[in-house]
Formats: C-alpha cells, structure tokens, sequence
C-alpha cells in the first residue's frame, strides 16, 4: 500500500509541475505574440506620422501656392480642403471595406505567426 501512495504522490506531483510548466509555456507564448505585433506596429506607426506630417506640409505649400495663383489665399484653401473631401469621401464609401479587412487580416496573421 506503501508503494501505491508513494507513486500516486509521485504522479500527483509531475502532474503539478507539467500544469505550471504548460502555464509558462502559454505566458511566454501570448508575450512573444504581443511582442512581435507591438514591434511591427510602432514602426508603421511611425511611417504613418512621417508620411501624414508631409502631406501635412504639402497641402500647406499647395494651398498657399493655389491661393497666390487664385489671387486670394484663402480660395486655395478651400481647394485644397475640397481635394481632401473628394478623397475622403472615396476612401469612406469605396474602400471602407478593403482597408478596413486589409487592417484586420495584417494583425490576425501576425497574432497566428
């Protein structure tokens, strides 16, 4: 009876050890999952802070040059803001979808790699 406790204790205990080592296991998987998202979107991000930040600078330079040649600056303003509605108004009505199964999609293959 001794030796049928004695293995019981023994199983009980590996079988201890395999749930917090399988527990581990997950933890550093969900870290290495969020890690790798977290480290392909802060350059992105940072792409996209570039890119808006010259458009930014663009449109300034567009409309004040629109407005020099319209004669007032204030109309090249307006240009430039009805360019930007036009895009907007594609972007929302047509590719609404795209971007948004385009976004989805890139952070569901990174969370599966």
């Amino acid at each position: 009876m001794d030796n049928n406790s004695t293995l019981l204790e023994s199983l009980f205990e590996r079988a201890t050890e395999y749930g917090k080592t399988s527990l581990e296991l997950t933890k550093l998987q969900a870290l290495d999952k969020t890690s790798d998202v977290v480290s392909s979107f802060v350059p992105r991000s940072v792409s996209v802070v570039l890119v808006a930040t010259f458009i930014l600078f663009l449109s300034l330079g567009s409309a004040l040059w629109l407005g020099e040649i319209l004669g007032k600056v204030y109309l090249g303003f307006f240009v430039v803001a009805a360019i930007f509605a036009t895009i907007w108004i594609v972007v929302h009505f047509f590719l609404h979808k795209w971007l948004k199964s385009l976004v989805r999609n890139y952070f569901i293959k990174k969370a599966l790699d």
